[in-house]
Formats: C-alpha cells, structure tokens, sequence
C-alpha cells in the first residue's frame, strides 16, 4: 500500500512534466511561427486602390497597404478613425465583405454644410492617394443571437450591412429595414438585391409619402428579435419609443450624430496640463469647448460609450451620461457641475 501510494504522485508528476513542457514547446514555436503580434489601435498609410459611386452624394472608398499585406482583422460594427491630408480627422464605419483583410471599405456621404471632412474625401482625394487611418475600432459590437431586425437610415447602411451577412452565414432569422430619402440617394441597393426579397424591406420616404414610424420599423422584427439601427436621431427615438410595445427584445443603436443636449447647464473645465480654463456653454459638450483650445483632442463615437475622449477626472463632480467610470470622465456627454477639473 505505501509503494503504490508513492508511485501514483511519482507517475502524476511525471505526466504534468510532459504535458507542461509540450505547452512551452508550442508556445515557443506559435510564437515563432506567427512572428511578433501586430497592434490594431495604431497609425497606418492605406492606399485609396478604388473609388466607386454608390449613390447620389455618396463614395465608397477601397483601402489597401501599400504592400499589399494583411489588414488588421475587424468585426461587424468596427471603424476607422480616418486622418485626412488636411489634419482632419473623422470616423467611417467598414462596410465591406466580413472577415476581408486584403482591403477595407468606407463609403462617405458628401454634406455641405458638414465640418469638411466629407467635401475633402469627394473633393480633394483620388484613387492613389494616401491616407493614414487608426484602428479599427468598434462602439457598435454585435453579439450571437438567434433572430435579429436590423434598420438602416441612409449611409446608416455601412454598420448594418456587414452585420446582415454576419447573421446570414450564421444561419439567424433576420430581417432589414432599410429607410432614405429616396432610392437614388440610398448607397448599396445593388448588393441588397443578392439578399432574399422576403427579409428585405426598402422604404424610400418619396414612396411613402412620410418618414416611417417606429412601430412601423419594428413590425418586421422575429418574435425576440436583437434590434440593431443605425440612422439619425429622430429614427432611433421612434425605435426607443416603439420598442416596449413590439416583439423584439432589445434595441443597439449607433446615431449619426452626438445625443442632443438635454436641460444642460453650463460649467467650466480646468484643463490641469495645459494650464487652460474651458467655459462650456449649457447648449455645447465639454468636448466641443475643449476642442476650440485642442484641437487634436481625441474622440471618436461622441455618445459616450467607446471611450476614446475619457480622462482623468482630477476634482469637481460630474453628472454622468456615458459609460466612464471610477475617476474618469466622458467628455463628450458628461457635464459638470459647476468647476471641474480634468487631466488634459
């Protein structure tokens, strides 16, 4: 009895022996093998290789390494912040085949009236061109589900086209409801047409008469459907609004632009490293008052859950909108009470 006693330690260390050092052999080798790993949150030169119209006022831009080699790997709902010759620096959501790392997509609306970004990408910018990009990144994941509506405003389309053929290769009972202005300005018809007609629904407003309303969106979700929109803001509010009486179950959104400012009141932010005091005015986020003494600033989503524009919170309290936690701040929907002081 004592000899097996001993012997059943001595054949158990002797297994944990081999079954450690195969672990270490293997990741010696992956290691060398794969090479050094690649960072995905950093800058990199993309070739613009194809410019393509896709609708009225709309470019897909196609971006590949100069070399030719791997992109960074991205999922459904990713983007890039994309920094522009002229210093500008914007955010496009990819919008080509899931998994294609030989090239990214973005498709840009030209707007006027916007801050410039746009007009340079239609403008200025021609196939061959450099630009330098950063990320990807992704403020609008999407999660495994079994059944999935998912609404498409305009150039909302980009987010939400890679998420419809994530959920087709998976086998997911899905529906699209794809809303604009109308057809001509809608980018991506053609490639909408390759999906069944029976799970596609196109609602150009000129057909219509209206804009649709919410419980006329989710009428077409599978019973416990994951909503997932993208749109401007009074289509999401109509899905928010239009939600608890419908068969879905949850509702994920990504807005065009930053959430409105509701009974905001102004404060003023000490920014403690750069020796600067921001008044922020009850109509205006800390970010956009900040950005008129930084300009380089960095941020991305604007709706307070990425968590690109955080900072330290050094003293002050802060009525809190986004997703920042502990100490830090959400610049870009937090507002303070009164003075407050942050690490910038």
């Amino acid at each position: 009895m004592t000899a097996e006693r001993q012997s059943r330690p001595d054949r158990l260390m002797r297994v944990l022996h081999r079954v450690v050092s195969g672990v270490e052999w293997l990741h010696r080798n992956s290691r060398l093998d794969a090479g050094p790993p690649r960072p995905v949150n950093h800058d990199f030169s993309l070739v613009i290789s194809r410019i393509s119209t896709e609708a009225d006022g709309v470019r897909s831009l196609r971006l590949t390494r100069p070399d030719g080699g791997a992109l960074p790997a991205w999922q459904p709902g990713a983007h890039l912040d994309v920094l522009l010759p002229s210093g500008w620096k914007r955010q496009y959501s990819l919008c080509g085949p899931p998994g294609e790392r030989r090239y990214y997509r973005i498709a840009v609306r030209r707007l006027p009236d916007g801050g410039g970004g746009s007009r340079e990408i239609h403008d200025e910018l021609a196939e061959g061109d450099r630009i330098v990009a950063r990320g990807p990144r992704n403020a609008f994941p999407f999660v495994a589900g079994r059944s999935y509506l998912f609404v498409a405003g305009g150039i909302g389309i980009t987010p939400i086209l890679p998420m419809v053929r994530t959920a087709a290769t998976r086998g997911a009972d899905w529906r699209l409801v794809y809303a604009g202005r109308s057809r001509a300005s809608m980018p991506f018809l053609d490639e909408l047409a390759g999906l069944p007609a029976d799970r596609v629904w196109i609602r150009p407003d000129t057909e219509f008469g209206i804009p649709a309303a919410g419980g006329e969106l989710l009428a077409h979700a599978p019973l416990g459907a994951s909503v997932y929109a993208c749109g401007p803001v009074p289509m999401i509010t109509a899905l928010r609004l239009g939600l608890p009486g419908s068969t879905a179950r949850g509702l994920h959104w990504e807005r065009f632009s930053a959430p409105p400012i509701v009974d905001g009141r102004a404060f003023t932010v000490e920014l403690t490293r750069s020796g600067r005091t921001v008044e922020v005015p009850a109509d205006r986020t800390a970010l956009e008052a900040i950005g008129d003494v930084l300009p380089d600033i960095a941020y991305s989503c604007r709706q307070g859950f990425c968590g690109t524009c955080h900072v330290p919170l050094l003293s002050g309290q802060v009525r809190r909108r986004g997703r920042a936690r502990g100490d830090d701040v959400a610049i870009c929907v937090d507002r303070g009470q009164g003075h407050i002081a942050v690490d910038l």
